[in-house]
């Protein structure tokens, strides 16, 4: 049966400007990924020069100070069992791709979600983009990463910081749209400026909110590292992967497990870490 309407070519017209990106900015994706490389492998290597049981108790410790002793206990536990089990390295791969994919989440949608707080026009083209950025399948994020940057590790952080921002972005809008309109005229009352505002009122009374982001953004990214291991990403990911492909299926329950106890880790450390800036520390 012939079709009323011609086909749309959208699919070419992707194609032709993932190309023309490719060939113009060659050198700036090449800047890029030399720079994602380098954090990630520092990462990992100045992480791996610390004896194994060592880094479990600094972590712990680390946890302890940040939430509570029962978080701090569970850490030392968790990464030492994921030590026994033998997996240390690839665990410490895999919180490198993470953190370093948070960190640049943060830094880049934390200041957007700030800006688009303070601008109507801004939240009309940030909340459809951020709509597609969130129902867009995960495994699309992976497609343009790797014309942009081949396989390995960089479009492993790429495809993670993209899609874990969504979530830093709107509960940083969020946050600050929150705060009582009868503070905010309280702080014009007495002429304060936009940024004045902003970092005496605003955004201390939005921190909860904004760490609920920050988790959400560390749990989304955290996914996406696991799947980023089918073009190459290193770490936990990558011996899930590999035990699906070789159908060994107590290697994926124990990287599997590996990888629960990481997420619990760093979920309950942000999520200690709101309430911990705002009523003291938790116990």
């Amino acid at each position: 049966m012939d079709k009323l309407l011609p086909r749309i070519p959208f699919a070419d017209w992707i194609d032709n400007g993932v190309d023309w990106l490719v060939t113009t900015f060659s050198t700036v994706f090449d800047g890029i990924a030399v720079l994602l490389e380098t954090i990630v492998e520092g990462s990992v290597n100045g992480m791996a020069v610390i004896p194994s049981i060592l880094l479990a108790i600094i972590f712990a410790l680390l946890a302890w100070w940040i939430s509570s002793r029962n978080i701090g206990i569970f850490t030392l536990v968790g990464f030492l069992f994921i030590d026994y089990l033998g997996y240390w390295y690839p665990m410490l791969q895999m919180l490198a791709l993470v953190l370093t994919s948070v960190v640049f989440a943060i830094a880049i949608g934390v200041p957007i979600g700030i800006w688009a707080s303070q601008q109507a026009a801004a939240r009309k083209v940030i909340n459809p983009i951020l709509d597609l950025m969130q129902t867009m399948p995960a495994f699309v994020y992976l497609i343009p990463a790797i014309f942009f940057f081949n396989i390995g590790v960089v479009p492993g952080v790429v495809a993670s910081v993209i899609f874990s921002m969504p979530p830093t972005i709107r509960l940083t809008m969020l946050g600050i749209q929150q705060v009582p309109e009868d503070l905010i005229e309280a702080t014009e009352a007495f002429g304060s400026t936009t940024w004045q505002r902003l970092s005496k009122i605003q955004i201390p009374l939005a921190k909860p909110t904004i760490m609920a982001g920050v988790n959400q953004s560390i749990m989304l990214s955290l996914s996406m590292v696991v799947i980023a291991s089918m073009v190459g990403a290193p770490g936990l990911g990558a011996e899930v992967y590999r035990a699906v492909t070789q159908l060994k299926t107590g290697v994926g329950v124990e990287t599997g497990v590996a990888i629960v106890i990481v997420a619990i880790i760093l979920d309950r450390i942000t999520q200690h870490a709101g309430a911990r800036k705002q009523g003291g520390k938790t116990k």
